[in-house]
């Protein structure tokens, strides 16, 4: 009977140190991707919205736009060549992200700040990319979207 006791207790302690916890590739990847939306933002204020987006999207690359169909591929570098972007600075926050336990798709979404240079004025918004693992280990977005005039107090973005 004791036996038996011990074999249960055993089973029970087992079954509760049983978690699951992410592998560490997902971990760095997501901290990886976190990394990379955020050099995402920081090229977008370097050297324009433009370089930013055409240097980070994927060759099939969706991008999902108000009062547009989607936007794919060729079509949107060429919508991304003909945006004039002298006009404003783009920058965005990552709040999280996560990757599939493959580490070869993940998603972040964040918020974004677009600062009119002619204006005193901030318009925020918040934003969901998804994004895929290239073969080079790099990350590029396959999809971008966005929705715009947030109207709630952004005091730590």
């Amino acid at each position: 009977m004791i036996r038996v006791f011990f074999l249960f207790m055993l089973i029970v302690v087992g079954s509760c140190n049983n978690k699951q916890k992410l592998p560490a590739y997902s971990v760095n990847e997501k901290i990886a991707l976190m990394k990379a939306d955020e050099a995402f933002s920081k090229l977008s204020v370097e050297k324009g919205m433009k370089t930013a987006f055409i240097e980070y999207i994927d060759s099939n690359g969706v991008l999902l736009k108000p009062n547009h169909l989607p936007i794919v591929g060729a079509n949107a570098i060429d919508y991304l060549i003909e945006q004039d972007d002298t006009g404003y600075t783009l920058n965005w926050q990552p709040h999280n992200a996560f990757v599939s336990l493959s580490a070869d798709l993940g998603y972040t979404y964040g918020v974004y700040a677009l600062h009119p240079k002619n204006k005193d004025t901030v318009l925020y918004g918040t934003y969901v990319s998804i994004w895929k693992k290239q073969g080079d280990g790099k990350w590029k977005f396959v999809l971008d979207s966005g929705n715009d005039n947030i109207e709630d107090t952004l005091a730590d973005f």
